[in-house]
Protein backbone atom coordinates (compact mmCIF):
# COMPACT_ATOMS: atom_id res chain seq x y z
CA UNK A 1 0.00 0.00 0.00
CA UNK A 2 2.56 2.09 0.75
CA UNK A 3 4.46 1.59 -2.30
CA UNK A 4 1.57 1.89 -4.24
CA UNK A 5 0.79 5.38 -2.78
CA UNK A 6 4.53 6.48 -3.32
CA UNK A 7 4.30 5.91 -6.71
CA UNK A 8 1.11 7.78 -6.87
CA UNK A 9 2.59 10.87 -5.78
CA UNK A 10 5.68 10.88 -7.71
CA UNK A 11 3.45 10.28 -10.83
CA UNK A 12 1.54 13.56 -9.73
CA UNK A 13 4.35 14.94 -8.76
CA UNK A 14 6.14 14.54 -12.26
CA UNK A 15 3.09 15.45 -14.04
CA UNK A 16 2.98 19.13 -11.87
CA UNK A 17 5.79 19.49 -12.15
CA UNK A 18 5.61 19.12 -16.17
CA UNK A 19 2.70 21.34 -16.12
CA UNK A 20 5.07 23.47 -14.55
CA UNK A 21 7.89 23.63 -17.37
CA UNK A 22 5.42 24.37 -20.16
CA UNK A 23 4.72 27.95 -19.38
CA UNK A 24 8.44 28.70 -18.26
CA UNK A 25 9.28 27.58 -21.92
CA UNK A 26 6.72 29.75 -23.22
CA UNK A 27 8.19 32.52 -20.80
CA UNK A 28 11.67 32.20 -22.30
CA UNK A 29 10.03 32.46 -25.45
CA UNK A 30 7.84 35.63 -25.18
CA UNK A 31 11.02 37.10 -23.60
CA UNK A 32 13.13 36.15 -26.47
CA UNK A 33 10.29 37.80 -28.82
CA UNK A 34 10.63 41.26 -26.24
CA UNK A 35 13.98 41.59 -26.44
CA UNK A 36 13.76 40.91 -30.17
CA UNK A 37 11.08 43.55 -30.82
CA UNK A 38 13.30 45.87 -28.58
CA UNK A 39 15.93 45.78 -30.66
CA UNK A 40 14.49 46.39 -33.57
CA UNK A 41 12.73 49.21 -31.97
CA UNK A 42 16.41 50.33 -31.32
CA UNK A 43 17.90 50.05 -34.51
CA UNK A 44 14.49 52.15 -36.05
CA UNK A 45 15.61 54.66 -33.45
CA UNK A 46 18.72 54.93 -34.95
CA UNK A 47 17.64 55.24 -38.16
CA UNK A 48 18.02 58.66 -40.38
CA UNK A 49 15.61 60.75 -40.52
CA UNK A 50 12.60 60.25 -43.11
CA UNK A 51 13.47 62.62 -46.01
CA UNK A 52 11.00 65.86 -46.41
CA UNK A 53 7.94 65.10 -48.51
CA UNK A 54 8.36 65.99 -52.15
CA UNK A 55 6.37 67.63 -54.61
CA UNK A 56 7.63 67.20 -58.58
CA UNK A 57 11.12 65.82 -57.64
CA UNK A 58 11.53 69.42 -55.37
CA UNK A 59 11.70 69.19 -51.14
CA UNK A 60 9.50 71.55 -50.16
CA UNK A 61 11.60 72.18 -47.29
CA UNK A 62 15.44 71.80 -47.33
CA UNK A 63 17.01 71.99 -44.05
CA UNK A 64 20.37 73.32 -45.23
CA UNK A 65 18.35 76.06 -46.96
CA UNK A 66 17.14 76.85 -43.51
CA UNK A 67 20.23 76.58 -41.78
CA UNK A 68 22.10 79.05 -44.47
CA UNK A 69 19.05 81.43 -44.55
CA UNK A 70 19.68 81.45 -40.20
CA UNK A 71 23.60 82.11 -41.18
CA UNK A 72 22.37 84.94 -43.47
CA UNK A 73 19.80 86.77 -41.30
CA UNK A 74 22.53 86.55 -38.48
CA UNK A 75 25.62 88.00 -40.93
CA UNK A 76 23.35 91.03 -41.79
CA UNK A 77 22.49 91.83 -38.38
CA UNK A 78 26.34 91.98 -37.83
CA UNK A 79 26.47 94.10 -41.01
CA UNK A 80 23.74 96.56 -39.82
CA UNK A 81 25.92 97.26 -36.50
CA UNK A 82 28.59 97.79 -38.68
CA UNK A 83 31.20 94.79 -37.97
CA UNK A 84 31.92 94.71 -41.53
CA UNK A 85 34.69 91.54 -40.63
CA UNK A 86 32.45 89.35 -38.92
CA UNK A 87 29.37 89.83 -41.24
CA UNK A 88 32.01 89.05 -43.90
CA UNK A 89 33.02 85.59 -42.14
CA UNK A 90 30.15 84.75 -41.81
CA UNK A 91 28.69 85.75 -45.26
CA UNK A 92 31.58 83.60 -46.53
CA UNK A 93 29.50 80.70 -45.44
CA UNK A 94 26.59 81.77 -46.53
CA UNK A 95 28.17 81.51 -50.27
CA UNK A 96 28.94 78.00 -49.91
CA UNK A 97 25.15 77.09 -49.25
CA UNK A 98 23.32 74.97 -51.04
CA UNK A 99 20.80 78.24 -51.97
CA UNK A 100 22.27 80.07 -55.33
CA UNK A 101 19.81 82.57 -54.66
CA UNK A 102 21.34 83.35 -50.79
CA UNK A 103 24.87 82.85 -51.64
CA UNK A 104 24.56 85.25 -54.19
CA UNK A 105 22.68 88.17 -52.48
CA UNK A 106 25.65 87.39 -49.60
CA UNK A 107 28.13 87.71 -52.45
CA UNK A 108 26.71 91.09 -52.62
CA UNK A 109 27.46 91.81 -48.88
CA UNK A 110 30.93 90.66 -48.93
CA UNK A 111 31.95 93.08 -51.32
CA UNK A 112 30.17 95.86 -50.18
CA UNK A 113 32.19 94.91 -46.15
CA UNK A 114 35.18 94.55 -47.83
CA UNK A 115 34.91 98.03 -49.17
CA UNK A 116 33.56 99.24 -45.98
CA UNK A 117 36.94 97.83 -44.39
CA UNK A 118 39.17 99.51 -46.93
CA UNK A 119 40.30 103.04 -45.97
CA UNK A 120 38.83 106.20 -46.70
CA UNK A 121 40.88 106.97 -49.62
CA UNK A 122 40.32 103.74 -51.21
CA UNK A 123 36.59 104.06 -51.67
CA UNK A 124 36.12 105.77 -54.80
CA UNK A 125 33.41 103.85 -57.23
CA UNK A 126 33.28 104.24 -60.66
CA UNK A 127 30.99 101.41 -61.96
CA UNK A 128 27.32 100.91 -61.37
CA UNK A 129 28.15 97.88 -59.09
CA UNK A 130 30.35 99.85 -57.18
CA UNK A 131 28.02 102.82 -56.61
CA UNK A 132 25.20 100.69 -55.33
CA UNK A 133 27.36 98.66 -52.80
CA UNK A 134 28.46 102.11 -51.51
CA UNK A 135 24.48 103.21 -51.73
CA UNK A 136 23.32 100.25 -49.81
CA UNK A 137 26.46 100.79 -47.37
CA UNK A 138 25.29 104.34 -46.57
CA UNK A 139 21.53 103.30 -46.28
CA UNK A 140 23.02 100.49 -43.75
CA UNK A 141 24.41 103.36 -41.32
CA UNK A 142 21.87 106.12 -41.85
CA UNK A 143 23.50 108.32 -44.11
CA UNK A 144 20.46 108.84 -46.56
CA UNK A 145 21.91 111.73 -48.94
CA UNK A 146 25.11 109.82 -49.58
CA UNK A 147 22.98 106.94 -50.34
CA UNK A 148 20.81 108.39 -52.56
CA UNK A 149 23.51 110.13 -54.31
CA UNK A 150 25.24 106.93 -54.90
CA UNK A 151 21.91 105.15 -56.00
CA UNK A 152 21.21 107.57 -58.25
CA UNK A 153 24.59 107.20 -60.01
CA UNK A 154 24.24 103.32 -60.43
CA UNK A 155 20.98 103.65 -61.89
CA UNK A 156 22.05 106.73 -64.24
CA UNK A 157 24.72 103.54 -65.15
CA UNK A 158 22.90 100.28 -65.23
CA UNK A 159 19.42 101.42 -65.94
CA UNK A 160 18.01 98.13 -66.05
CA UNK A 161 19.40 96.68 -63.12
CA UNK A 162 16.25 95.40 -60.79
CA UNK A 163 18.44 95.41 -57.72
CA UNK A 164 19.53 98.99 -58.07
CA UNK A 165 15.75 100.13 -58.16
CA UNK A 166 14.65 97.60 -55.27
CA UNK A 167 17.75 99.61 -52.82
CA UNK A 168 16.11 102.80 -54.19
CA UNK A 169 12.74 102.15 -53.10
CA UNK A 170 13.42 100.93 -49.88
CA UNK A 171 15.58 104.28 -48.92
CA UNK A 172 12.92 105.83 -50.68
CA UNK A 173 10.24 103.73 -47.87
CA UNK A 174 12.87 104.94 -45.11
CA UNK A 175 13.01 108.52 -46.01
CA UNK A 176 9.62 108.69 -46.11
CA UNK A 177 8.69 108.90 -49.86
CA UNK A 178 5.88 106.51 -50.34
CA UNK A 179 4.97 107.73 -54.67
CA UNK A 180 8.70 107.88 -55.27
CA UNK A 181 9.11 103.80 -53.11
CA UNK A 182 5.85 102.57 -55.09
CA UNK A 183 7.52 103.64 -58.37
CA UNK A 184 10.93 101.52 -58.30
CA UNK A 185 9.47 99.01 -56.67
CA UNK A 186 7.12 98.31 -59.52
CA UNK A 187 10.02 98.69 -62.17
CA UNK A 188 12.23 96.65 -59.86
CA UNK A 189 9.36 93.73 -59.81
CA UNK A 190 8.53 94.36 -64.08
CA UNK A 191 12.32 93.70 -64.35
CA UNK A 192 12.69 90.69 -62.11
CA UNK A 193 9.23 88.99 -60.51
CA UNK A 194 10.99 87.83 -58.05
CA UNK A 195 11.44 90.70 -56.25
CA UNK A 196 7.62 90.96 -55.02
CA UNK A 197 8.43 87.87 -53.15
CA UNK A 198 11.25 89.76 -51.49
CA UNK A 199 9.53 92.64 -50.72
CA UNK A 200 6.73 91.24 -48.66
CA UNK A 201 9.29 90.25 -46.18
CA UNK A 202 11.43 92.93 -46.06
CA UNK A 203 11.72 94.83 -42.75
CA UNK A 204 12.78 98.22 -45.24
CA UNK A 205 9.22 97.89 -46.66
CA UNK A 206 7.28 98.57 -43.10
CA UNK A 207 6.71 101.96 -43.96
CA UNK A 208 4.41 101.14 -46.77
CA UNK A 209 2.54 98.45 -45.09
CA UNK A 210 -0.66 100.07 -44.37
CA UNK A 211 -0.81 101.57 -48.23
CA UNK A 212 -3.45 99.78 -50.79
CA UNK A 213 -0.99 100.46 -53.63
CA UNK A 214 1.42 98.08 -51.90
CA UNK A 215 -0.75 95.21 -51.05
CA UNK A 216 -1.95 95.47 -54.46
CA UNK A 217 1.62 95.22 -56.24
CA UNK A 218 2.51 92.51 -53.79
CA UNK A 219 -0.35 90.21 -53.76
CA UNK A 220 -2.26 90.84 -57.32
CA UNK A 221 -3.57 87.05 -56.80
CA UNK A 222 -5.96 88.45 -54.42
CA UNK A 223 -7.96 90.83 -57.28
CA UNK A 224 -6.72 88.02 -59.94
CA UNK A 225 -4.36 89.86 -61.59
CA UNK A 226 -1.33 88.16 -60.87
CA UNK A 227 1.46 87.37 -63.42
Amino acid sequence: MARTLTRHITSVSMRFMAKVRKPTRASSSHAKSASHSRAKLQKKKNLPPAPPHQRGGVELVDPRVQAQLKIYDEALALFRQQKFARAKQELEKVVEGPSKELADRARMHVKIAEQRMKPLHDQNPRTADEHYQRGVAMMNVGRWDDARESLDKARRAAPKADHIHYALAALDCLTGEADSAMANLKVAIQLKSENRYHARNDEDFAFLQEDPRFTELLYPEKDGTAG
